[in-house]
């Protein structure tokens, strides 16, 4: 039997829905990736026209980050399960900036190849530089997390340790 989400650790919590958020858009991403191929193999006019080029690019952008993203969230849970020594309090706004940038990154590739305008992607590239962002503050906040939790937490570093002394 299932344990309520209150007595499972924060970190199993933020596992498990990176884990499965991450085969989740890996099969949405993969999905797209194999309806471009069928795009390419049917020769769709809509897709491979010349005229189509910017739409073809974003929506490869989109599958390529998407997909990219997908195995990062899937990683993500592997961490959270090897370094039981993470800091718990940046756990929460990592998480979200990772499903954010997850969502808004592919997106803004997507919609941006939805309506191009003269060979501009449309309006919706503007969410690519904030999930952009994001995704660069969720690296951060682990990469800083993963390197110095025992001084945030007490524990003694190598440089406090006390030393033999020789005599």
């Amino acid at each position: 039997m299932p344990l309520p989400e209150q007595l499972i650790p924060a970190k199993d919590v933020y596992a498990l829905r990176h884990f499965r958020l991450g085969w989740w858009a890996l099969l949405l991403f993969t999905a797209l990736g194999l309806a471009l191929e069928t795009l390419h193999g049917f020769k769709v006019g809509a897709y491979l026209d010349v005229s189509n080029q910017t739409r073809r690019l974003m929506w490869t952008l989109a599958h390529s980050h998407g997909t990219l993203l997908s195995i990062v969230n899937l990683m993500f849970s592997v961490v959270l399960r090897t370094f039981p020594e993470i800091n718990v309090g940046t756990l929460r706004v990592t998480s979200r900036c990772l499903i954010v940038s997850t969502v808004l990154l592919p997106g803004g590739f997507f919609l941006g190849g939805i309506v191009v305008y003269s060979g501009d992607p449309g309006l919706g590239i503007v969410l690519v530089p904030v999930g952009a962002v994001l995704f660069m503050v969720a690296i951060f906040l682990l990469v800083r997390a993963i390197a110095a939790p025992a001084s945030r937490q007490g524990a003694p570093t190598p440089s406090r340790e006390k030393r033999p002394v020789r005599s």
